[in-house]
């Protein structure tokens, strides 16, 4: 369901995140379409590496046998191997969802093309063979119930039928894991050859690391002087005022009627000053979000928003409380950011869970406006929730050219 900012709830409107079985089912064709379809170009690039391979074996025994112990690979050879695996790469991410960070020099090129050769064709095998299955199972079907040509013209015993088909289906099954089998060597060769090294890994995560500690501190100064310059310019200035007003009304004392429209002037402080004190708690943390949890903070959101929000909210329970927290700022901040600079209309928020392929359980949240657009990334508000989401792992984009619209997304892992 969608709370919107007038009370009102509605159906979320269709995405993917609302997709039905049949959607779901699409999705997964569509996937093996691309998986069988990779496959088969890696057979026929198999076919180019393997000749690369065997006009560059001579040269590199003559190129390892003068270069005295020292592992260089001739230009002509490397070029070559760099290009094509190169070519890898893209197939692999167009087709089989393999898009990992790449680090190799000629030398690994080489290596990775020694070791894919044999998959590819294994591969090119398999749906060979399966393509010549699938051909005899037709002709077979096609005689024995369309044109009746039989085999000796003698039409075939009912468990010979039974028998037949439950082979080729046993067959059918065996050559689908082949291939399943093919996709996750192909993968798992890339990465083991293109990917950086298990060192390289850990020297990025650690400086990733780095980064992201200090760049939480910094937003946790930042978010300390916001609420300092909140605190100042609105709680302290009408204490302030209403301390000058209960100054006067106590010196007016023998005026009745003054001091009596100095105390309703200064109980009238007293309330701006409680809203402006709520106002600052509530933005810097939510009591509903530790008690009735994300989705009843950001209906709060909704209801607060001088826009009309629309919260479409899909997750099967409730994540960590860090996720959550992270999920409600992004929303918070976009929304306030629609609202003061924009110029938009209509605000449509939806969280939803999401699986990426290599990764835990993430929460994706997306917030859209119907503004004029330009939003500046690295603006203090927006950098500092790309900050918050890093924290976490996760990731965070922001797409707003101008003219609009603004679309904030961030993925959130939950694990």
């Amino acid at each position: 369901m969608i709370a919107s900012s007038d009370g009102q709830a509605t159906a979320p409107p269709p995405g993917p995140e609302h997709g039905d079985g049949g959607s779901g089912l699409r999705r997964r064709a569509g996937a093996v379409a691309r998986a069988v379809v990779g496959l088969a170009l890696g057979a026929c690039s198999a076919g180019a590496e393997l000749g690369l391979l065997l006009v560059a074996a001579p040269v590199m025994v003559y190129a390892l046998a003068f270069s005295r112990g020292r592992r260089t690979v001739p230009r002509s050879v490397g070029d070559g191997a760099l290009r094509l695996a190169e070519l890898e790469r893209r197939r692999l991410a167009a087709f089989l969802g393999e898009g990992r960070p790449a680090e190799y020099g000629p030398l690994r090129a080489l290596a990775y093309l020694v070791l894919r050769v044999p998959v590819g064709l294994l591969g090119g095998l398999i749906l060979l063979l399966l393509a010549y299955g699938a051909e005899e199972a037709a002709g077979l079907a096609w005689g024995w119930w369309v044109t009746g040509d039989y085999v000796d013209g003698i039409a075939p015993e009912w468990w010979i039928v039974l028998y037949l088909t439950a082979a080729g289906l046993v067959l059918a099954f065996l050559a689908a894991q082949g291939l399943v089998g093919v996709v996750a060597l192909e993968r798992a060769v890339a990465r083991r050859c293109l990917g950086p090294s298990p060192l390289a890994e850990y020297e990025r995560r650690i400086a990733e690391l780095s980064v992201t500690r200090a760049q939480v501190v910094e937003a946790v100064d930042d978010e300390r002087r916001r609420i300092e310059r909140d605190l100042h310019d609105g709680v302290q200035q009408r204490l302030v005022a209403l301390g000058m007003l209960i100054g006067r009304a106590r010196r007016a004392a023998g005026d009745a009627e003054r001091a009596a429209v100095l105390l309703r002037q200064a109980h009238e402080e007293a309330q701006r000053a409680l809203g402006d004190l709520r106002e600052v708690s509530w933005r810097v943390y939510p009591a509903a979000l530790d008690g009735e949890g994300l989705r009843a903070a950001l209906e709060t959101v909704a209801e607060r928003s001088p826009l009309p929000v629309a919260i479409g909210y899909d997750l099967p329970e409730r994540p960590p409380h860090a996720v959550e927290t992270a999920a409600y700022f992004v929303v918070c901040e976009a929304v306030t950011n629609a609202a003061k600079h924009s110029g938009a209309g209509r605000v449509e928020v939806r969280v939803a869970a999401h699986e990426r392929a290599g990764c835990a359980r993430m929460v994706r949240v997306r917030i859209e406006d119907d503004g004029t657009g330009g939003a500046d990334p690295h603006g203090g508000g927006l950098a500092g929730l790309a900050r918050r989401v890093a924290a976490l792992d996760g990731t965070f984009g922001v797409d707003s050219p101008p003219g609009g619209p603004t679309v904030i997304t961030a993925e959130l892992p939950c694990g």
